[in-house]
C-alpha cells in the first residue's frame, strides 16, 4: 500500500464552548473549549486544516427532522418552557431527557448540526480523508 498522508479537517467555532446544559447534567460544551486548547497546545492543529463551521438553517435541518419539530426547537426556551410543557416529551426535551432546556438551545444544534453538515461535505467532495467534529455528539435531535 502506497504511504499516503491522509488530509484532516477539524471543525470548530469558538462560542460553541460557552453553552450550558445545567447543573448536573453530564454534557459540559466547555470541554469542546478545552479540547481544542489541547489541540492548539500540542501543535496538533499544525497537521489539520482548521474550518469554522456554519450555522445549520432551518431548511437544511429540515432535510432531516420535521417542520413541526425544527419550529418546536427555535421558540424553546428557560423563558418558554412551561409554555411548551406538553410537547416537550413528544421531542424528548426536558428534565426527563438527555437534552435539557437551556439558553440558546436552538443555535447551539444549529452550530453542531452545520459542522455536521460541512463535514459530511467535504468527505463527498474528497476534499478530507478524515473529519473531526467533536460537537456532533451534542444534540439530540429527534
Amino acid at each position: 500500500m502506497a504511504n499516503r498522508k491522509d488530509r484532516v479537517a477539524y471543525f470548530y467555532k469558538p462560542d460553541i464552548g460557552s453553552y450550558y446544559y445545567g447543573p448536573g447534567h453530564p454534557m459540559k460544551p466547555h470541554r469542546l473549549r478545552l479540547t481544542h486548547h489541547l489541540l492548539l497546545t500540542y501543535g496538533m492543529y499544525r497537521k489539520m486544516e482548521i474550518v469554522r463551521p456554519h450555522d445549520a438553517t432551518e431548511e437544511e435541518m429540515e432535510n432531516f427532522h420535521s417542520h413541526e419539530y425544527v419550529s418546536f426547537l427555535k421558540r424553546m426556551s428557560p423563558d418558554t418552557e412551561q409554555e411548551f410543557e406538553k410537547q416537550m416529551p413528544k421531542f424528548n426535551i426536558g428534565p426527563y431527557s438527555d437534552c435539557p432546556v437551556f439558553d440558546g438551545l436552538y443555535d447551539f444544534m444549529s452550530s453542531c448540526a452545520g459542522a455536521s453538515i460541512d463535514a459530511a461535505t467535504k468527505i463527498n467532495h474528497e476534499l478530507a480523508d478524515i473529519c473531526v467534529n467533536w460537537s456532533g455528539g451534542c444534540i439530540t435531535l429527534k
